[in-house]
């Protein structure tokens, strides 16, 4: 029996799940895939659990899949596993778009989707055939590489299996606690964000499961042990659907507690919202990006300010909470867009908030945008995690925009904030504060060369456009 090990390697840097983790679903579906193939399959969550590269060497094959902040940790393990021996393929959002720059490091690449791809692979291993007809694959020959065309995304997710999270050994030692267990019931974003690189992986058409087969993903789970996180890009892209598969959760009384993705049109919908409270949804994460009209008209987001301010509003008269998601340097930002994204996120009473750097990640328009205008500055992935600026913004220096991030979550997680809290016994809302707060602290520290290095890099020269007034931000000169 040939042995496959799907690893999902850690991040470089603290990041906000720090503390939740909740891994990514594509190992766990490739391995139960291969499963059924016959071969023996076991997941690795790195966060979760240090690699054995003894035992890694003995695998017949290792997958290692990445994002872009995760790549250089996936290249090491791949050039360390490639010196033992061991074959190696490797996919993900990062090596679909930079393929040549993984094949320095790996024998294989599957670009995009593997569910269709990694099955032929396994089938020309077995049989020891050719690689020519393995749709998605780069690959190594006679020192040349190779890459076959790509073949259509699978329209029919009902064919993908129900991923078995016991692949992985530590997921199945944390049956004892409350897990945040991911579920996904559609690919696709009909959108067309100019920062995000999701529909250059998955593509805009909108490809869901049926509600039959998400049922009965959701009873292979106990409510009691089980909060369940939609993993969907946007969980209500398709009204209809979504309202089908919630009506089935309420008939099927799963009493399952959720929390899901979606963007601030859900609202648009009082029916839709309606059966989201009554069939378990606790908490709501949105990515409302900014609330300069012109950030928002420029970054392609289809949403407006007024529908921002309304998705708020319907949602706590609903009293599911809600995460806000924020990003900071686009080129319609400054100060004035930083100062005013806070009162707003303060304003609202956001159970929690985030906020995030613009980054250039390759697969994005916004990536070829900067690389063609030259403004990348950073091209360490590493630090392409949403907290770090790597390229050079029009109206903020790099600093600047660092110190952003800085200001606002101080101000979002303040003391007398929290203190409001305890008074009004909000306690989870205080809790995630505090939380909130050490890790800010903790990233402060542990990047303490990083801002350095930003400082040193300042220009004497403002930027033209830059108004900075420091009286509000007096927080901000202790950070340099």
């Amino acid at each position: 029996m040939a042995k496959i090990v799907l690893i999902e390697p850690r991040p470089p840097n603290l990041h906000i799940f720090s503390q939740f983790y909740s891994p990514r679903l594509g190992t766990f579906i490739l391995g139960t895939l291969m499963r059924e193939r016959g071969w023996e399959a076991e997941v690795v969550i790195e966060e979760w659990e240090a690699l054995d590269f003894a035992s890694l060497s003995k695998a017949d094959l290792v997958g290692i899949s990445t994002i872009t902040s995760t790549a250089p940790r996936a290249y090491a393990i791949a050039d360390r596993l490639r010196s033992l021996g061991t074959k190696v393929i490797m996919g993900g959002p990062h090596v679909t778009f930079l393929t040549e720059e993984a094949m320095a490091h790996a024998d294989y690449v599957i670009r995009g989707e593997g569910e269709k791809a990694l099955p032929s692979f396994a089938a020309a291993w077995e049989k020891g055939l050719g690689l020519e007809h393995v749709p998605n694959l780069s690959y190594w020959r006679d020192g040349a590489m190779r890459h076959n065309p790509m073949q259509d995304h699978a329209d029919d997710l009902d064919q993908i299996p129900i991923p078995d999270l016991n692949l992985s050994k530590a997921m199945s030692r944390q049956a004892g606690g409350k897990n945040v267990t991911p579920v996904q019931t559609s690919r696709g974003c009909p959108f067309a964000c100019s920062f995000c690189s999701v529909t250059g992986m998955f593509g805009r058409k909108y490809r869901f499961r049926s509600t039959a087969s998400v049922i009965s993903e959701l009873r292979r789970y106990d409510p009691r042990r089980h909060f369940i996180f939609f993993y969907d890009d946007n969980f209500a892209a398709d009204p209809a659907h979504t309202k089908e598969l919630l009506r089935a959760m309420i008939a099927a009384k799963l009493a399952f507690k959720w929390s899901a993705q979606v963007r601030a049109d859900v609202t648009r919908d009082p029916e839709l919202v309606r059966l989201m409270k009554k069939a378990g949804c606790r908490i709501v994460f949105i990515g409302f990006e900014s609330v300069n009209p012109q950030s928002l008209k420029a970054m392609k987001k289809g949403q407006t300010v007024a529908e921002i301010a309304r998705a708020v509003k319907v949602l706590r008269r609903r009293r599911i909470r809600i995460h806000g998601m924020f990003v900071f340097g686009f080129d319609e930002d400054d100060w004035r867009t930083v100062r005013r994204t806070v009162r707003f996120a303060k304003r609202s009473r956001l159970t929690s908030s985030q906020f995030m750097i613009l980054t250039p990640l390759p697969g994005s328009e916004f990536y070829d945008r900067v690389c063609a205008q030259d403004r990348i500055r950073f091209r360490d992935w590493n630090l392409y995690d949403a907290h770090h600026v790597v390229f050079e913004p029009t109206r903020l220096e790099p600093l600047d925009l660092q110190r952003a991030q800085i200001y606002s979550h101080r101000k979002f997680y303040s003391l007398a904030t929290s203190l409001r809290k305890l008074i009004n016994f909000k306690w989870v809302d205080l809790a995630i504060a505090h939380y909130a707060r050490k890790l800010n602290r903790r990233w402060l520290k542990i990047n303490r060369t990083y801002l350095t290095v930003l400082s040193l890099l300042r220009p004497k020269r403002k930027h033209q456009h830059v108004t900075v007034d420091y009286r509000e931000e007096a927080v901000l000169d202790q950070v340099s």
